[in-house]
Order: C-alpha cells, then sequence, then structure tokens
C-alpha cells in the first residue's frame, strides 16, 4: 500500500511545480519533500520526475501515479461526505416480507414517496427463509418475518399478529369433514403454503386437521404471485391459506369463504434487521408507517 503521505506530497509537488514551494506549503523542509518523493518513487519501483538542477519533470509513470492519488484524495473525500451525512429525507430504503404484507403496506409506502420523493423505497416480496438470508447476507435491510429469528444473527421486536385463513370457493359445501373436504378439494400451492398449513392444522384445534398428513393433499395448481393465488378459488378449483390481509385486499371477497377453526390461528410478525446494524434516519418514516399498522 503506498503511503498516503508521500501521495499528498507528491501531488503537491506537481501542481506548485517547486521543491521549495512544496516543502512552505507543507511545512516541511525541501530535503523532507526530497527524502517523501524518493520514498514513493522506491515503493513504486520506477522514476516519478526527471530532476534537471532545481527543476524537474513529471515522467509517464509519475502521471499514472498523480492521477491515481488524485482519485484517492476524491474517493476519500466522498466518503467522509457520505458518512457526515445522514439525511431522513433522502436515500434508499430496503424492506421484504411476505406477499400478503407486501401488498397491504404498499399503498401506504407509495404515499411516503409522494410525500418524500427523494426517498426511493425497494420493496421485496419473499419467503421467511429467504428474508432472513437476505437480511443476514446484507442484500436487505430490514424485513418482517413470522418465525422468531435466531438471536445471535438479528435484532428484531414484535409488531403485532396476523390470522391464517383456510380458503375455499364461495359453493363449496362445508357441512362435512374438514379433512375429505380438503383432500377432495386439493390445494393450490405457493412458496409459503407449506409453512402456512403446518402452523395452521397444529394450532386449529381441529383433532381430523391435526392429524392430517399434508404431503397427502393432492396439489392442483401452484402459483408464486400472491395477487394470483385466490382466482383458481373464484372458479371452484382448490382451496389455499393465506393470512387474513391477503383476503381483505382481494378483488373478489364475496366469492370466498374462510372456515370458522375452534382457535383462530395467528402468527406473529416481526421486524428485523442484522444483528448491531443501525439504520439511517430515512428509516425513522418507514418504521412509524409499518408499527402504526399494528399499534
Amino acid at each position: 500500500m503506498l503511503n498516503p503521505t508521500w501521495l499528498k506530497t507528491f501531488i503537491t509537488l506537481v501542481d506548485t511545480g517547486h521543491f521549495t514551494q512544496t516543502a512552505e506549503k507543507l511545512f516541511m523542509t525541501q530535503p523532507g519533500v526530497s527524502q517523501h518523493v524518493n520514498k514513493l518513487e522506491e515503493a513504486c519501483g520506477h522514476d516519478l520526475i526527471k530532476r534537471n538542477n532545481k527543476s524537474f519533470a513529471i515522467t509517464e509513470q509519475g502521471r499514472l501515479v498523480y492521477r491515481f492519488a488524485k482519485q484517492r484524495m476524491s474517493d476519500e473525500r466522498s466518503l467522509f461526505e457520505q458518512l457526515n451525512f445522514d439525511d431522513p429525507d433522502s436515500g434508499k430504503c430496503s424492506l421484504a416480507c411476505s406477499g400478503s404484507l407486501a401488498l397491504l403496506l404498499y399503498p401506504q409506502l407509495l404515499t411516503l414517496q409522494q410525500q418524500q420523493p427523494n426517498i426511493h423505497l425497494n420493496l421485496t416480496a419473499a419467503p421467511n427463509q429467504l428474508i432472513l438470508s437476505d437480511i443476514k447476507n446484507e442484500h436487505v435491510d430490514q424485513g418482517i418475518v413470522t418465525d422468531i429469528p435466531n438471536e445471535s444473527f438479528f435484532d428484531f421486536e414484535k409488531l403485532g399478529q396476523e390470522e391464517l385463513c383456510l380458503v375455499l370457493p364461495k359453493k363449496t359445501n362445508i357441512k362435512q369433514s374438514w379433512k375429505q373436504l380438503l383432500l377432495d378439494s386439493g390445494l393450490i400451492s405457493h412458496p409459503d403454503a407449506e409453512h402456512y398449513l403446518s402452523l395452521y392444522f397444529r394450532k386449529c384445534e381441529e383433532p381430523e386437521l391435526k392429524q392430517l398428513d399434508i404431503a397427502k393433499i393432492p396439489v392442483v395448481g401452484s402459483i408464486n404471485q400472491i395477487s394470483q393465488i385466490l382466482e383458481p378459488l373464484t372458479r371452484g378449483i382448490g382451496f389455499t391459506v393465506l393470512p387474513k390481509s391477503a383476503i381483505d385486499s382481494f378483488h373478489s371477497p364475496e366469492l370466498l369463504q374462510v372456515l370458522k377453526p375452534k382457535q383462530a390461528v395467528k402468527e406473529n410478525l416481526y421486524l428485523i434487521r442484522k444483528k448491531n446494524r443501525e439504520l439511517p434516519k430515512r428509516y425513522d418514516a418507514l418504521n412509524a408507517i409499518i408499527k402504526n399498522m399494528w399499534g
């Protein structure tokens, strides 16, 4: 690594064109300036200037080092400007959450962006495990997840709860065994379907569902677009399980029906970020919207 003090001396020498002026400008002695240049030449392995009595001419290698040093100083200034600049009203904010929560949050986030146009919002819909992975690897700054994350890797706070719903077509006859009903209907699958079904069967207090093997439920369709998952049900095809927010935001909820279990199934929601990660001030407005929705 090239010594930054030597580089600064070299830049000043080239800019002034004179050893004495360089020494005066840097509060050094003239021999001190010569020593810095000599050491820089030794480190580079090339002559950077051609000396001629009290004058000098810069070599081609010297021009390369000069441009490098100037760019390095510019980059350093830019870095310090960024370190000292934390504007709450501008910059990029990234958030990952489930597709159903994305549908719920996005309109309010757009309102925030209208009010603060210099804040650029990046909202990603993803399954729980992918959100955790992306935050751990710093691809995303924040996320909303349903599983309690590993405290070794994440800081988190509980936002609230969201109800899970087992959804069927409106005309489905639900006055029969729920187990047989699901087996006959078949599942409209999606990235979180297995996780939601497992949680639902475990917590709904319906004995026949607790004993139902998820792997034995036939899959009659699969889609990863949250806005499309309920479309087959409007045509009498299959069943699925989704958070209530996804049903509330659907365009035709009157074409659906939700089973009412003995025990409502709710999952916790956590706002998470990487362990010890301090987010910029621009996240304050975003997080105020998120917390207000479950406050």
